[in-house]
């Protein structure tokens, strides 16, 4: 790759017949391994580097089925080591940042690992790159959760960030550290934040296939408050697309959000799997809500549709029966990870 447009372009144009090389940080999680997945199963001009720190939302079987690949390697490391992120940095043309920890109970209970990792983690890695590969680009994968919550419309890109957890606002300042770097030193960065994944793959202490799980099992659903609380969902191979999109086309210095239009509320959710499961709405539970929850979110996604010609491919309806599919044929992957939350028989009180 050679340097591209300068100002508001992408940043570097790939020349004909020579290889991509990318750096995938988290790419053992949820979302970073079907990114990692997407792109070698649609490009064959990609070389793919994933770092990850094996931490507990990690798991090497998301991606063994690449063993042999001689178009990807694995670097076991933590995004807040200096070192190896200034020597992963100098050999690639682009950087994926999925590296975070993501469970909001996780980080109401104990803040500091998010703000380590999502925060300064992410602040080694555009130093990393100011230092020693400047016309790398980056695109930082953000959330929804760092506007805060809406009770009409929805969200665009300028407007401002309230977090509500510890958890979104280590993801909040994250993203304003990239504007930052893009501004006083001119690093080619794109932030994108994305509504709610769901699919194969994905923690089982997440609320989708926690639910699956939980009612194979014949155990209660717990479902915070009432319920009512409304989320945007996506299925993950939507958003592995548009995250490729931002990559290769997105202008330097610009968010997108990225949305899935697919607003339910919590109740919704687990209801619609209790549906397609065959099993019955008495095993739906109410607990005690968390602190700050958050009532709804929503993104308006127009920017991406109509400036880098983004759109989901996948029907709600049709994914979440996949997904539903892939955790009843998939015991072997989700077991081993699920711990005491998801597998104990009975609901659970949090203790903050």
């Amino acid at each position: 790759m050679t340097p591209g447009a300068t100002g508001r372009g992408t940043g570097f144009t790939l020349l004909t017949g020579e290889k991509m090389r990318l750096l995938v940080t988290g790419g053992y999680g949820f979302i970073g391994s079907n990114f990692i997945r997407h792109v070698l199963n649609r490009h064959t001009d990609v070389e793919i580097v994933n770092v990850d720190s094996l931490s507990y939302g990690s798991n090497p079987s998301n991606l063994k089925n690449l063993e042999g690949d001689k178009r990807y390697r694995f670097v076991r490391g933590s995004i807040c080591d200096t070192g190896l992120m200034g020597e992963l940095v100098k050999n690639v043309d682009a950087i994926v940042n999925f590296a975070a920890e993501s469970h909001v109970d996780r980080s109401i209970a104990d803040p500091w690992p998010f703000f380590r990792s999502n925060t300064e983690g992410v602040l080694v890695i555009l130093e990393a790159i100011r230092r020693n590969n400047g016309n790398a680009k980056l695109v930082q994968v953000g959330t929804d959760e760092s506007y805060g919550d809406i009770l009409e419309g929805s969200f665009k890109e300028e407007d401002r960030l309230k977090p509500s957890s510890p958890y979104a606002a280590s993801k909040a300042s994250a993203d304003l550290f990239c504007l930052a770097y893009h501004r006083t030193y001119g690093l080619n960065v794109c932030i994108t934040r994305c509504t709610n994944n769901f699919g194969p793959y994905q923690f089982p202490e997440k609320l989708i296939p926690k639910t699956i799980i939980r009612a194979m099992l014949n155990f209660r659903i717990p479902i915070y408050g009432s319920g009512r609380n409304v989320r945007d969902w996506i299925y993950v191979s939507d958003h592995c697309e548009a995250l490729d999109t931002v990559l290769r086309k997105g202008r330097k210095g610009e968010t997108y959000n990225i949305a899935g239009g697919n607003e339910f509320s919590n109740l919704q959710i687990v209801s619609r799997i209790l549906e397609l499961m065959g099993r019955p709405m008495d095993l739906i539970e109410f607990v005690e809500d968390r602190p700050g929850h958050d009532v709804r979110y929503s993104l308006d996604s127009s920017k991406i549709r109509s400036e880098l010609g983004w759109s989901p491919r996948h029907r709600f309806e049709e994914s979440l029966r996949t997904t539903v599919e892939w955790y009843i044929a998939n015991e072997w992957w989700w077991r081993p990870l699920a711990g005491e939350q998801v597998l104990h028989p009975t609901p659970w009180k949090l203790k903050w």
